[in-house]
């Protein structure tokens, strides 16, 4: 349903601020207790070196490649491939977007891991209050960046407070994508309580750290982000999402990739063609 300011941290509140272009916050018109130890995941779900194949869109063993986009009747498909080149620079004022979320469960769904934030979380964004959700990853990753995939993705989901349709909610989803390198700190903190089978685990207040995805943010990693309006990436697949994309790397361990992936398996969704959609550039 999705470069930033310096973060700022208030309290247990997370006030962080990231920055996307006006002419796409306004409202989209096109649309988951105790300590654990800090042993990585080694008990792999399916056997070996291989992993379950969750992309929702799959039909077959054999499917095309990640970089070619599928062209269907639907027009405004996520994820895509975002060619640098060709996002138009955004030139229009900036708007922040703050979130104030606590999280307090903690997912295996089968097809991915999801932390949920706690009931009356928010993110604001151009004036506009949307409630945040949950925050669940992808591998590898769904969006791609001049044909590169990259190992693992985090989607942040949040929903328009006001949505006129309440059966049709408008989306706010901020994705960032993961390279393999330093044990990142925020995925630790709750690795090793994801269910090692599908379902869900209270998390005590202050075991999750939702600000400490930010502190884990290189300090020479690029600024900005790429936004354009899209789609769910799993079903019902709605065309009410405003995409920030942004452009700084984080980083995970192989170990903590892996095993997240064992967890979730090869759960992307192949990249959509943007027929006369525009990415734009922060």
């Amino acid at each position: 349903m999705s470069n930033p300011a310096q973060l700022r941290i208030v309290g247990v509140t997370v006030l962080s601020m990231l920055i996307f272009s006006c002419n796409t916050a306004t409202e989209p018109t096109i649309q988951k207790d105790s300590t654990k130890t800090d042993t990585a995941i080694s008990a792999p779900v399916t056997g070996g070196n291989e992993v379950k194949s969750e992309a929702p869109d799959a039909t077959t063993k054999t499917e095309q490649g990640y970089a070619m986009p599928r062209y269907d009747d639907k027009l405004v498909q996520s994820p895509v491939n975002i060619l640098t080149d060709s996002a138009v620079p955004d030139s229009n004022p900036e708007v922040q977007i703050r979130f104030r979320s606590f999280v307090t469960a903690v997912e295996n769904l089968g097809h991915t891991v999801q932390l949920d934030f706690k009931d009356g979380s928010t993110a604001l964004a151009g004036g506009k209050t949307y409630l945040s959700k949950q925050f669940h990853f992808h591998t590898p990753s769904e969006h791609l960046i001049d044909g590169v995939t990259f190992p693992m993705e985090m989607h942040i989901v949040n929903v328009l407070k006001d949505s006129a349709n309440p059966n049709n909610p408008h989306f706010l989803v901020v994705g960032y994508l993961f390279k393999m390198g330093r044990e990142n700190k925020f995925i630790k903190e709750f690795l090793n309580t994801i269910p090692r089978e599908e379902g869900k685990d209270d998390l005590p207040a202050g075991a999750v750290r939702f600000e400490d995805l930010f502190t884990t943010i290189p300090k020479n990693a690029p600024a900005g982000y790429f936004t354009y309006k899209g789609s769910l990436t799993t079903p019902p697949y709605s065309e009410t999402v405003t995409w920030v994309v942004k452009k700084s790397i984080l980083e995970a361990s192989p170990e903590q990739i892996q095993a997240i992936e064992k967890l979730e398996g090869d759960n992307a969704r192949h990249v959509q063609a943007l027929y006369a959609r525009k990415v734009v550039s922060h």
